[in-house]
């Protein structure tokens, strides 16, 4: 399974508007993030995870020639902003884009892209494929991808498990219930959003105390503020099996 971090900041990521420290002037490419999300390549299957506002140019960055499906974590819009780019999916591949997602996200693309479920098929509109998912494991052909729900702050975030690696963003909360389907992963990516603590999102220690709980063999950070502090100097802290992902990484699990 081939892993590419398309974005690992957040929408108070890096560069912010206005902004005058030293991350947002930082010339180190590892400090230019965008917003977080994923790609996943397995099995000959391309699958994204969230297609936030800079999809259309993530897509681009990595040549992205073939997308089978889109999994959704949550509705906000740092992670479903650019879904109406997935048209040029439609029209190269000729059909709807299977989108995986809650019934919470549903709802959030029914507000946000309301013209793609009036009834009226505009030309040019995006075609969705919605497959609702729950907590259960599913299938896209045969990759198994099993849900797993975490929370930031109250609002439910759907994290995603496929083999020995995790995905889970947005979150500073996991029940011991749903803990149980991340134990044994072998690589684990953790959103660590600065190193204060936050109302909704795992500190930097939060998300090196949850890496001590799982055990993995590698773990990677992301959805990353401009308040983390710079790449170079930041990964040099943490312990070995710890490193932060930055856009355009890729891994394999």
């Amino acid at each position: 399974m081939r892993i590419t971090f398309l974005g690992t900041g957040t929408s108070q990521g890096v560069p912010v508007i206005g902004c005058n420290c030293e991350v947002c002037k930082s010339t180190d490419p590892k400090d230019k993030r965008l917003r977080s999300s994923i790609l996943i390549e397995h099995k000959g299957k391309t699958i994204c995870v969230d297609s936030g506002p800079d999809f259309r140019q993530q897509m681009l960055r990595e040549n992205v020639q073939k997308l089978d499906a889109i999994l959704y974590t949550h509705e906000h819009k740092d992670h479903i902003a650019g879904t109406d780019d997935i048209r040029a999916f439609n029209f190269k591949q000729k059909n709807p884009m299977p989108m995986f997602c809650s019934e919470r996200v549903l709802a959030g693309f029914k507000k946000e892209f309301h013209y793609v479920f009036s009834g009226d098929q505009y030309p040019g509109i995006p075609q969705f494929n919605i497959q609702l998912i729950d907590k259960e494991p599913f299938l896209l052909d045969d990759i198994e991808i099993l849900p797993i729900e975490v929370l930031h702050y109250k609002l439910p975030v759907t994290a995603f498990r496929i083999e020995d690696f995790t995905y889970i963003t947005d979150a500073n909360f996991v029940s011991d219930e749903e803990f149980e389907k991340i134990k044994g992963s072998k690589v684990l990516v953790l959103n660590a959003l600065r190193k204060t603590k936050h109302i909704s999102h795992f500190s930097l220690e939060e998300a090196l105390d949850f890496i001590e709980k799982v055990k993995p063999e590698r773990a990677y950070l992301t959805h990353i503020s401009h308040y983390f502090g710079k790449h170079e100097e930041e990964e040099k802290k943490l312990p070995d099996h710890v490193f932060i992902s930055y856009d355009g990484l890729k891994i394999n699990s």
